[in-house]
């Protein structure tokens, strides 16, 4: 019994261009949590406020924020590119 490719296995090129995965993980894991504000944009408020008192653990949770964005306006870009 050898491992067999099953067509319902979803492989990563296929999550890297799929722009409507990236969307809802903007708009869910990218702004938690929404109160009061969404959380990546008080980060980029405190970066453009010139980033006084940011930790490692502060730099490290923009990005987490933040990679779901990036993701999808590259997603986005590839699909505009077509």
């Amino acid at each position: 019994m050898g491992w067999r490719r099953s067509s319902s296995l979803i492989r990563m090129k296929d999550i890297k261009d799929n722009w409507l995965f990236w969307l809802v993980a903007s708009l869910t894991l990218g702004l938690a949590p929404f109160t009061p504000e969404p959380h990546i944009w008080g980060k980029i408020k405190w970066i453009a406020g010139g980033a006084i008192g940011m930790s490692i653990q502060d730099w490290f949770d923009f990005l987490m924020h933040g990679f779901p964005w990036i993701m999808l306006g590259r997603s986005l870009f590839f699909l505009v590119k077509k």
